[in-house]
């Protein structure tokens, strides 16, 4: 799967289209959609599923230095106005704060980002190490794993300086039990 085929079938699901249009016009500092729901979606039309089966949340990341909490519940609920009609949890966090909070609610360390794509970076799992966003007249796919484990429907483990076994263990049942044909890789 290259890049193409990957941005096709994650912008079946309308959701993801919508989510990525709005970040775009409200014009947020290094704005992406990422993770699972744009994986998911993949799976889903790779398995003949609905698009959005299996999608629990929708997750947006952007980058703005200011890391005061009073900012981010700004963002937080301009984006949930504009996508409320969506009835989809949409979850939107700002990367340049993630350090403040990340070790007291997951007891494990997180050291200061300087982007989005080192956000992405730190995801539990390879597989979903992607994020689009909107540019000029198309899309920039963000994904230093490639698409060979989302077409393969492989999940493979990012170790990492917030890397948790449990935390890849838990997710990584949940999706086998929604998409059966996934392989899961153990966590070493």
């Amino acid at each position: 799967m290259n890049r193409d085929e990957f941005l096709a079938l994650a912008l079946r699901n309308p959701v993801n289209v919508t989510i990525i249009d709005v970040l775009a016009q409200l014009d947020l500092p290094d704005a992406w959609l990422v993770s699972g729901c744009l994986v998911q979606t993949v799976w889903n039309v790779l398995t003949g599923r609905p698009v959005d089966h299996g999608i629990a949340d929708y997750d947006a990341f952007y980058f703005d230095p200011d890391t005061s909490w009073e900012a981010e519940d700004s963002v937080i609920r301009a984006l949930h106005e504009r996508l409320a009609h969506l009835g989809a949890k949409v979850e939107i966090r700002n990367q340049a704060r993630v350090h403040l909070w990340y070790p007291a609610k997951h007891g494990l360390p997180y050291p200061p980002l300087r982007s989005s794509r080192e956000g992405i970076d730190r995801f539990l799992t390879q597989n979903t190490q992607v994020g689009v966003r909107r540019t000029g007249g198309g899309y920039e796919v963000y994904a230093p794993h490639g698409f060979d484990d989302v077409a393969g429907l492989i999940a493979r483990p990012n170790p990492g300086p917030n890397f948790s076994a449990t935390n890849y263990e838990a997710k990584a049942a949940r999706w086998k039990a929604l998409w059966p044909e996934l392989t899961v890789n153990a966590a070493e």
